[in-house]
């Protein structure tokens, strides 16, 4: 089944700007490795525009969901978002739902909302 890694951060801790761009750097070449073995199916990296949020940009990875499930168990994975929380505030990690698992996750939200009643 297809899934999704939702990554996002916040603001460039002051004084990192260099640091975070590398780190940058370091995500986008990772992530091109990954896409170039075949290992995902996609990644987009976001900007977002000032909007009054803690949310500055992510990166939305697709792929088979067993395999990314394994990424996130990866060292060169862990190293990434350790790197990666050093230089900016509020990074995370959050596994994301799109194509036809929205469908299978909208149909369990009803089954469990009427289970309830």
């Amino acid at each position: 089944m297809k899934g999704a890694m939702f990554i996002g951060w916040g603001e460039i801790f002051p004084g990192y700007r260099e640091k975070a761009l590398k780190v940058f750097s370091e995500a986008l070449q990772f992530w091109g490795g990954l896409l170039k073995k075949g290992d995902i199916d996609s990644f987009d990296p976001v900007f977002l525009d000032y909007h009054g949020g803690d949310l500055t940009g992510f990166i939305l990875v697709r792929g088979d969901r067993e395999k990314l499930m394994k990424l996130r168990g990866s060292s060169d994975f862990e190293r990434l978002n350790t790197r990666s929380a050093l230089v900016v505030a509020n990074f995370g990690v959050v596994d994301a739902f799109v194509g036809e698992e929205i469908q299978h996750r909208t149909s369990e939200f009803q089954k469990q909302l009427s289970d309830l009643d």
